[in-house]
């Protein structure tokens, strides 16, 4: 895995709304590392979890297929996942692979934080 890759969760509206964000490049090798990230976070707070990607710097199509499972594992539990921090590459990225139909995506930390 890249030495600069690393996901962690950080938690926002009093530790209800779970922040995974992801630095670096999402490929295979990171795969394990974003589930297990976000199987850490309990189910009762699942319910909605922002993905924020303003520190990654790359996915391929195996990150495609990584994320789309969260989705999948996320809408299973009747939560929804959001993602927020995306640069226009990356934004074009999810459109053109249908992601955006799946998920609400958030211009800023500040706008997904609104009420």
């Amino acid at each position: 895995m890249p030495e600069d890759f690393r996901v962690s969760v950080t938690f926002e509206k009093g530790g209800e709304l779970p922040i995974l964000r992801i630095v670096g490049e999402i490929t295979s090798e990171a795969e394990e590392s974003i589930n297990k990230t976000f199987d850490s976070i309990a189910r009762e707070k699942r319910s909605r979890v922002l993905l924020d990607f303003a520190e990654t710097t790359y996915i391929n199509s195996a990150g495609i297929a990584t994320l789309i499972s969260l989705i999948t594992k996320s809408s299973e539990e009747q939560g929804k996942v959001e993602f927020v921090g995306l640069n226009s590459h990356f934004k074009k990225v999810m459109d053109i692979v249908g992601l955006t139909d799946f998920v609400i995506v958030h211009d800023s930390l500040e706008s997904a934080l609104s009420p």
